[in-house]
C-alpha cells in the first residue's frame, strides 16, 4: 500500500458532518478531503453518510451521489467512469488509484478520500497538474521522423517491434504512479517522475521515430532520470497494471549501451 501524505504542510482539522436520512439500516460513511480558497476552514474532512444499497457499486459512484443530492459544493474530476481518462485518479483508502474503478466492496470501514498526494490543490479533489503536464510535453511525446510523411502511405512496423510498445502505449496520464513516488515528493521539480518517463519510454522504442539519440541525449541528467531509485511504488499503485520502473530501467539501459 502507498502510504498518503498531505497535500499541504498543515493540519486537517475536523469538518462538517452530513447524516444518512432517519431509518436507512445500511449506512456506508466517507470521510472526504475539503480545501478550498474560498473559506479558512482548511484543510478539513467531511463526513457524509450514505445509503449503501443506492449508493452505487464504485466510489464515484458515492461522490457523484453526494455531489447530486447531499453536498453540491464537493469538488472532483470525473469524464469516462470506465477507467481510460484518468481523470479521477485520487488516494482512496490510502493507497492512489482511480474512483470509477474502485468497490466500496473492497474497502473496510470508513472510506477514506483524498486528492493526490503532494501536489497543490485548485479546490477539495482537484490537483493542480499544470507542472506535471509541462514535465510531459518537455520529453516531446509525438512522432518524429526524417522521413516525411505520405498521405497514402502507413509508417508500417513489424509485429515484433509493435509489441515492445505493449506495457506503454496504455497509459492514461492518471498521474497515480508519478504521485506515488517518493523521488518525486523530494525532486518534482527536475526529477520528470514515473509517468513522464513511462512515456518518454514509449517514443525511444517505437521503431518509427527517428530521434532517439536526441531524446536519450535529452533525458541524460542527474535530476530529469537518474532520481528514480526503484523503489516500486509506482508499479504497485499503477491502475492499469503498468510497470513505469521496468520502463525506467530501459532508459537507462539504453544510455549506457549507446555510450559502450
Amino acid at each position: 500500500m502507498v502510504e498518503f501524505t498531505l497535500p499541504r504542510n498543515s493540519k486537517v482539522i475536523r469538518g462538517k458532518d452530513f447524516k444518512a436520512p432517519e431509518g436507512t439500516r445500511n449506512i456506508r460513511r466517507l470521510k472526504v478531503y475539503r480545501w478550498s480558497p474560498e473559506t479558512p476552514e482548511n484543510p478539513r474532512l467531511d463526513t457524509y453518510e450514505l445509503d449503501a444499497d443506492t449508493a452505487g457499486q464504485m466510489v464515484l459512484d458515492a461522490l457523484i451521489k453526494i455531489k447530486d443530492e447531499v453536498d453540491p459544493t464537493l469538488t472532483f474530476r470525473r469524464s469516462c467512469r470506465e477507467g481510460v481518462c484518468g481523470s479521477c485518479a485520487m488516494n482512496i483508502d490510502g493507497t492512489n488509484t482511480l474512483a470509477c474503478t474502485k468497490p466500496m466492496d473492497e474497502i473496510k470501514g470508513d472510506i477514506a478520500v483524498y486528492p493526490l498526494p503532494h501536489m497543490e490543490v485548485v479546490k477539495d479533489l482537484v490537483p493542480d497538474l499544470t507542472h506535471a503536464y509541462a514535465q510531459y510535453a518537455s520529453v516531446e511525446p509525438w512522432l518524429q521522423s526524417d522521413v516525411p510523411h505520405s498521405p497514402d502511405k502507413e509508417r508500417l512496423q513489424s509485429p515484433q517491434e509493435r509489441e515492445k510498445l505493449d506495457g506503454l502505449w496504455e497509459c492514461i496520464l492518471c498521474f497515480c504512479c508519478t504521485t506515488s513516488c517518493p523521488s518525486y515528493w523530494w525532486n518534482g521539480d527536475r526529477y520528470l517522475g514515473p509517468a513522464t518517463l513511462l512515456q518518454a519510454n514509449r517514443w525511444i522504442e517505437d521503431s518509427r521515430d527517428d530521434m532517439t539519440g536526441v531524446r536519450l541525449d535529452n533525458l541524460e541528467d542527474s535530476f530529469k532520470l537518474y532520481r528514480c531509485h526503484t523503489i516500486m511504488n509506482c508499479a504497485k499503485t499503477c491502475p492499469k497494471d503498468l510497470n513505469p520502473a521496468k520502463a525506467i530501467g530501459n532508459i537507462k539501459q539504453k544510455i549506457v549501451e549507446r555510450q559502450g
